[in-house]
């Protein structure tokens, strides 16, 4: 979930939103679209700026496509929002990207911009304009949600910006209209991203969410293997059957119950068989990534619970319950990467991030604005104590 920056503020928020709203409850059912709330005033800024991290993702979990996936933790994008003066109202400004050349500066057509103007559009704001910096921690067309985790980012960026008034799921919203122009209407990457922990989409319109805790204590890792090799997703939807064979449904929906169920009981060793399931979406992919199926092979032959193509790929995803013997398992991946498909790659090992979109309290400014009212509050309290203290004695 976002990390709450409420207890940052200088003021009390006049209408906060209920903590049974902030926190997504099992199930969650939004909007289809974000919508300005009615609201007796625009927000303002809290802070002049924020940086934001949001972690890389898993989706699809085999079976799973297009509706379930997770957050894994260590890697993903960072966002710099700042209020700027020079930005026109209401509008956004991307003023540079780091670690991805090819990506646009144009908010209209960066994840990162589309998801921060559908933020301001739903807070109301039309008095103050923002500039962002996006910083890829992920490469593009990698199969570990980029596009995003640079929405996820943006979004919770600027919704620390103007005070944390946006609970998660209308965060989610507003990831959507960024993944809908970027590579399809889909939430698996972006829910996971912003919400952390696994993720199971019941719907987009409107959006339900079901959150898929899993029990503490059990160890879980994901070993992520990513080839130098770019697999857009639109090019892998692409490949994907119109159609298929009701005995590959039935397969599949099996399956896909089958991850719910291990997560619900912490069992590593059965989500790994069910994530290895698919019938429909993987073999269809697999012979676009070189190597992939010789990849899959060693990882279960190297001691790995189970092995997939982690969203539309070229990352492998494996799951364990050691971390030593994850590396092993990454380390026998990639030589069949390089032997079998002629790819280098890299190996990570990663467990799953709980949290995911959160702000970094410690690079945040906060706004003159902000610092005339907790200026004005304090007057009024020292007003109210010393009136207190008058009456008492």
């Amino acid at each position: 979930m976002i990390a709450s920056v409420r207890h940052l503020l200088p003021i009390p928020n006049p209408n906060p939103t209920p903590s049974h709203h902030r926190r997504p409850a099992a199930i969650v059912i939004c909007s289809s679209r974000v919508e300005a709330e009615t609201r007796k005033a625009e927000p303002l800024p809290v802070f002049s700026t924020v940086r934001s991290f949001a972690p890389a993702t898993v989706a699809n979990l085999g079976p799973g496509f297009d509706f379930l996936g997770c957050a894994v933790s260590g890697i993903g994008d960072h966002v710099t929002v700042v209020v700027d003066p020079s930005v026109r109202p209401g509008r956004v400004a991307i003023t540079a990207v780091h670690g991805a050349p090819k990506l646009t500066l144009d908010p209209m057509n960066n994840c990162a911009g589309i998801a921060a103007i559908a933020v301001l559009r739903a807070l109301g704001v039309r008095s103050v304009g923002v500039s962002l910096t996006l910083e890829k921690g992920l490469p593009l067309g990698s199969g570990l949600g980029s596009s995003a985790a640079s929405a996820a980012a943006a979004a919770s960026a600027v919704n620390a910006l103007f005070g944390d008034l946006l609970s998660g799921n209308d965060l989610v919203l507003a990831g959507l209209e960024s993944e809908a122009k970027v590579s399809g209407r889909h939430a698996d990457n972006i829910a996971p991203s912003i919400l952390g922990g696994f993720v199971l989409v019941r719907s987009c319109d409107p959006l339900e969410l079901i959150r898929l805790p899993f029990p503490a204590g059990r160890e879980l890792l994901f070993v992520l293997v990513s080839p130098e090799f770019e697999a857009p997703t639109k090019k892998m939807r692409a490949v994907l059957p119109e159609e298929i064979a009701f005995k590959d449904h039935i397969w599949n929906s099996r399956h896909a119950a089958a991850v719910v169920a291990a997560l619900a009981a912490g069992d590593v060793a059965a989500l790994g068989a069910a994530m290895s399931a698919d019938r429909i979406v993987e073999p269809r992919r697999s012979p676009l990534i070189p190597g992939m199926v010789a990849v899959k092979e060693a990882a279960v032959a190297a001691g790995a619970f189970g092995c997939t193509i982690s969203g539309a790929g070229p990352t492998a995803v494996a799951v364990t319950d050691d971390e030593a013997k994850g590396q092993a398992i990454g380390e026998a991946m990639a030589e069949a990467f390089l032997k079998v498909g002629g790819l280098r790659s890299k190996v990570s090992v990663q467990r799953l991030d709980h949290e995911g979109a959160r702000v970094n309290v410690n690079f945040m400014l906060k706004s003159p604005t902000a610092k005339a009212k907790a200026f004005r509050w304090y007057l009024l309290a020292v007003e109210l104590i010393s009136g207190m203290i008058s009456n008492h004695q």
